[in-house]
Parts: C-alpha cells; sequence; structure tokens
C-alpha cells in the first residue's frame, strides 16, 4: 500500500463527514448511531478526538493527554468541523508520511510510520462517514479508488479476539454478502449494513 496517496484519500474521506456534519442539528444530537452506546453527539465527540489526537501524533507528540475524549461545547458540529479542518491541515504538512507517529492510545510505547498511521485514519473515516450517515437518515457516497483502498486497509485490521477486548477500535465483523463495496468494508470492520433494523442488531448479538 505504499504507493497509495493516503494524505488525499484522507482528506475526501474527511471532507465527506464535514459535509456531513455542517447539516447536523441539535435535535440530532440524541439519535442513535450504528456505533454501540454512542449518540450522534458521542460520534461526534470521538471523531474530534481522533483528529485531535492524530494530529498531534503527526508532530511527535505521544501525549495520551490529547486521546481522552472532548468536551464539544455550545456547537458540537461546528466544534467536529475545526477538529477535522486541523487534522486535514497537519497531514498536509510537507514529510508527515516520513514521520513516526507515536498513536498512544493503543499502547504507551506504539509508534507507527506516517503512512500507515494516515491509512489508519482515513479508513476510520470512510467507515465513520458511513455512521454518521445512516444515524442522520441519509447516504453517503465515495469514488470507487477511495473504496478500494478503504478495502485494502480494512482487509489487515486484526479479526477474532483483538476485536472483543475494551476499548477495541472495532467491533467483530459482521457476515455479509451483499454486492455493495462500502456495504463490505463497514461489514468487516463491525457494522451492519442492515442498521437498524432488528435483524441487524440480532445478528450482532446486540438487544432489537
Amino acid at each position: 500500500m505504499s504507493t497509495i496517496d493516503f494524505v488525499s484519500l484522507d482528506r475526501r474521506a474527511v471532507n465527506v463527514s464535514i459535509e456531513l456534519a455542517a447539516g447536523v442539528t441539535d435535535a440530532d444530537l440524541s439519535k442513535p448511531t450504528p456505533c454501540r452506546a454512542w449518540t450522534v453527539y458521542g460520534l461526534l465527540a470521538h471523531m474530534t478526538t481522533q483528529h485531535y489526537g492524530f494530529a498531534a501524533a503527526s508532530r511527535g507528540d505521544g501525549n495520551p493527554e490529547i486521546w481522552k475524549l472532548r468536551e464539544l461545547g455550545d456547537d458540537p458540529a461546528q466544534a467536529y468541523i475545526e477538529s477535522a479542518e486541523h487534522v486535514l491541515a497537519a497531514f498536509a504538512e510537507e514529510g508527515v508520511t516520513e514521520r513516526l507517529f507515536p498513536l498512544t492510545e493503543f499502547g504507551p510505547d506504539v509508534k507507527v510510520p506516517g503512512h500507515q498511521a494516515i491509512s489508519f485514519h482515513f479508513v476510520d473515516y470512510v467507515v465513520h462517514s458511513w455512521d454518521l450517515a445512516k444515524a442522520l437518515g441519509t447516504t453517503v457516497e465515495f469514488t470507487q479508488d477511495v473504496l478500494d483502498a478503504a478495502w485494502s486497509v480494512a482487509q489487515i485490521v486484526p479479526v477474532g479476539e483483538a476485536r472483543l477486548t475494551p476499548g477495541a477500535a472495532f467491533g467483530p465483523d459482521v457476515e455479509w454478502s451483499g454486492a455493495g463495496q462500502l456495504d463490505r468494508i463497514v461489514a468487516l470492520l463491525g457494522r451492519s449494513p442492515e442498521w437498524p433494523s432488528p435483524v441487524s442488531q440480532s445478528k450482532l448479538g446486540l438487544p432489537n
């Protein structure tokens, strides 16, 4: 995957999430999302925190405090948009893919090459854009090159017991035989493309 321009792809995925967030109203904040136990507010708070964490990591800052969940203030949607613009600016810096990112959220000594770290961020925001769109009752579309790159990253995310540990980035993969590539990506990363139907909840082992 070293030849894939994840900086550019990540920008496109994050920009989709910005467009979705710009339409979030106060009434939307308490709506459920495909992410277990997260409302729209909780999802935005997680996404915001991740943006600041990855931006700091791109500068070599390994302070674990940066990864603690943030409050979003009086305008959660705008707080999210500002965090997204912040990480995009950080990733646009020259040489960012050649740096080592201390991703202390995953462990105190975890350091990941910038190209790989940005690929993690990228696939997360393809999926979180889908999460947010689902929660808002709308749809999201990505171009084929974005989907192909996201699929390549999703396939190397560890499965099995790694998905069951507390704080795991993704839940257990969901069996899915549909043809849509975005649906296959989200299923592999622990979401049911059928959400929020009762059938999808039972497949995940969750209460209906």
